[in-house]
């Protein structure tokens, strides 16, 4: 079942030299300084300085790139997070990895692909929700084609439920063509994900067993490439944490990061961290090859925030809360919450059957956006960039000189007290208004102050879908 596209790689991974870096001293106070004083320049860091950075075991020092990582991200992004859902519309899959319950060989998962009409009814409940952006997401089958793909981004953005609909939708799909990736970025969608698993391309053949569609490592390592080749602009990239050494990961990521800036101006949207979590009828998470603690959990995402501080970084709710909210300090800009991972199940949330992979985070979304507010964090459902065009190499020119906080912070502002009026509960709203209120009081007296308190005041009148 190899992919029979004629496509030319024009990427690849140099394992052994990555491997090499991983070895070696730990940098020295002096080193680790200039490096750290670097990043604070908000430039991001070459290849060999990540490396250093990966080799630091000392605690007091990991604290020192953590506390680094926070300034940059407050320095791009501010106090905000971008909130998200995602939408399983199928877990029927010809792909066999050992590490998803989605896998072809796991006879105790009970199979279902959404249809349109229940693809509708899942939108209209994460609506009432207070949801605005969603993930799309399937198993890999040709019942998932992109023609049906295309036609469930349609019935989604189709839904309207009283003033309420969804304002943008990602996707995390099977790697396509070109010419597949031509009709998606018509439907409008904001950013295409798809991880890479691993980039070690040894291990991954252990892990994407058998002739499938996944097996074709530089086919899936290729992606991206097709996928801006095809006008989708902003693409996410990913690794499964725990599938090899995390310090080659992360070298790998600023690899593939690295390349698509050179080719297109343009490097990843987003970054996304998830690690190896149970899955039913899936033998890896039974033994996790290349475990990663929490301490280094913490120490790699802080390290890709300075390395590659345009990026937005994603963490699911594989993890648990209070994982998440001490990550929030150390470079996440993007959450999902009120999470479930199998098709229909907002609408029969007692059934379980059919998930992917265990969460750790139980909250509803008005749990999840509380506990936000309580640690000065802004929750957000913009889609502001993606709206006005702030898309690939011109939001990463608004982003690496931290400009696009000029936009971020007023448009979670909006975004959030659209979400107190119309969803949230009276604690919640309360506590959410008076945090909406410090925010204001701390942008710089200039004409956009004056313009966001207006705006502010227009949505207590009822106005909505406010955006700079």
């Amino acid at each position: 079942m190899k992919n029979d596209h004629n496509i030319e790689h024009t990427f690849d991974i140099d394992r052994e030299k990555l491997y090499a870096l991983v070895e070696g001293a730990e940098p020295t106070k002096n080193e680790l300084e200039t490096i750290l004083n670097k990043a604070k320049q908000l430039k991001g860091l070459n290849l060999e300085e990540v490396a250093a950075l990966l080799r630091i075991k000392n605690h007091d020092e990991i604290y020192q790139i953590m506390d680094v990582a926070k300034y940059v991200k407050e320095e791009i992004y501010g106090k905000r997070l971008v909130i998200f859902a995602p939408l399983y519309t199928g877990n029927v899959c010809v792909n066999n990895c050992t590490y998803c319950a989605f896998r072809r060989a796991n006879k105790n998962l009970t199979r279902k692909i959404l249809n349109f009409d229940e693809i509708e009814a899942e939108t209209k409940i994460l609506l009432k929700d207070g949801h605005k952006r969603l993930l799309l997401i399937c198993g890999e089958s040709p019942r998932n084609n992109v023609d049906y793909v295309v036609e469930a981004i349609r019935r989604v953005y189709s839904v309207q439920l009283g003033k309420d609909n969804i304002r943008r939708i990602n996707v995390e799909l099977a790697p396509m063509s070109v010419e597949d990736f031509k009709k998606l970025h018509d439907e409008k969608i904001g950013t295409y994900v798809c991880f890479q698993e691993t980039y070690d391309s040894e291990l991954y053949k252990e892990y994407h067993p058998e002739d499938t569609p996944k097996s074709d490592y530089l086919y899936r390592l290729n992606v991206m490439h097709r996928a801006m080749e095809g006008g989708v602009v902003d693409v996410g990239l990913g690794v499964l944490f725990g599938l090899a050494d995390y310090r080659f990961e992360i070298l790998a990521l600023m690899e593939h990061a690295n390349d698509l800036e050179k080719k297109f101006g343009c490097g990843p949207h987003t970054i996304s961290f998830p690690r190896i979590e149970p899955a039913e009828g899936a033998p890896l998470p039974e033994n996790i090859p290349h475990k990663v603690s929490d301490d280094d959990f913490k120490k790699i995402i802080a390290i890709i925030r300075i390395a590659l501080p345009y990026t937005g970084i994603i963490l699911s709710t594989r993890e648990s809360d209070e994982l998440r909210t001490e990550l929030f300090n150390y470079g996440i800009s993007q959450i999902s919450a009120g999470s479930r991972t199998n098709p229909g199940a907002y609408s029969h949330v007692a059934d379980k059957s059919g998930s992917q992979f265990a969460l750790g985070d139980h909250r509803s979304l008005e749990e999840v956006i509380s506990g936000m507010i309580d640690s000065g964090y802004v929750p957000s459902f913009c889609t502001g960039c993606y709206r006005h065009g702030r898309v690939g190499a011109d939001f990463m020119d608004l982003a690496k000189p931290g400009l696009i906080k000029q936009y971020c912070l007023p448009n979670a502002l909006f975004s959030f007290k659209e979400y107190l009026y119309d969803f949230a509960g009276p604690e919640t709203r309360e506590k959410g208004l008076a945090l909406i209120k410090r925010m204001v009081e701390e942008i710089p007296s200039s004409k956009r102050k004056e313009t966001v308190i207006d705006e502010l005041e227009n949505i207590e009148t009822g106005k909505r879908d406010c955006y700079f």
